[in-house]
């Protein structure tokens, strides 16, 4: 406890490690606001990769800019086509790039959160800094609409879809999502955004959290992902799972009673984590 004490306060006195968010999004106005503000309120800036967005992505992302927004990229959608291992590449490059010793790689549709409630993110990432560890691993919960209750599409969907279930398809570590600067590849865009791999890597022992949305509602679902296109070489690789194969008419939204409930103090429960996406069931041939 000592020991702690006296980190806690090396930390205080020290000047916190600049961290980025590489954050990709398309059509993504329900969630980008909220991701935005969370990230910056972490003490985390963001740096925006603009996959052609249609939408108000980039009108609502550009009131941050010089508030914790670093930057707003282009990145054209060639055919439609959704090219996954490419943004990775691309994040992988701009961590080398820029000016800042960590990086994590977030979605648009995820709450990122530190192992404990009273650090910010990028306090927890000092924190494994000072103790030499240089990567990060994340519990995943899902967070879905249910049969009970499936709109959830509005601005307040955080304080209103409190169902969830843990998830972790395979023991060990899944989503590798921060790591600390490094001069070469991380790995990043060849193992589809989960795992990390690179010379001296350490991996924190704590596991930081991430909060998931998927979808609001059924229709936010269909039309996040029904006629979404994927390159043939990342389906081959097994990327992209139920996203793929999406089918309408298989569409059920679990029971409330089938799923865990986050309660007021925020408390997440990882007990008992499903192996596979409840949208798992939801694709041609299941």
């Amino acid at each position: 406890m000592r020991r702690l004490e006296r980190l806690v306060r090396r930390l205080r006195r020290r000047p916190r490690p600049r961290t980025i968010a590489l954050l990709a999004a398309y059509n993504e106005e329900r969630f980008i606001r909220g991701c935005l503000e969370h990230l910056i309120g972490q003490g985390v800036e963001v740096y925006l990769i603009d996959n052609g967005s249609t939408d108000g992505t980039a009108r609502i992302a550009e009131e941050y800019l010089g508030r914790g927004l670093v930057a707003i990229e282009p990145f054209p959608r060639e055919g439609g086509v959704y090219r996954w291992r490419e943004i990775l590449e691309r994040k992988e490059e701009l961590s080398r790039s820029l000016d800042a010793e960590w990086f994590i790689h977030v979605d648009a549709d995820e709450i990122l959160l530190p192992p404990r409630s009273r650090q910010t993110l990028a306090s927890a990432l000092a924190e494994a800094q000072e103790a030499g560890y240089n990567a990060v691993d994340f519990r995943e919960f899902v967070f879905v609409p249910t049969r009970e209750s499936p709109d959830h599409d509005h601005p307040d969907y955080q304080k209103t879809m409190r169902w969830y279930y843990p998830f972790q398809p395979a023991p060990g570590p899944r989503l590798m999502r921060a790591w600390r600067r490094q001069e070469g590849p991380v790995g990043l865009g060849s193992r589809g955004g989960h795992r990390l791999n690179f010379p001296g890597m350490r991996l924190y022992p704590e596991k930081f959290l991430m909060k998931h949305y998927l979808f609001l509602s059924v229709p936010h679902l269909l039309s996040k992902y029904g006629n979404r296109s994927f390159r043939k070489e990342e389906l081959e690789r097994g990327w992209h799972g139920w996203r793929a194969g999406l089918d309408e008419r298989r569409i059920t939204l679990p029971s409330e009673r089938e799923l865990k409930t986050c309660g007021p103090d925020g408390t997440l429960d990882f007990s008992n984590p499903r192996t596979r996406h409840i949208a798992a069931g939801w694709t041609a041939g299941e």
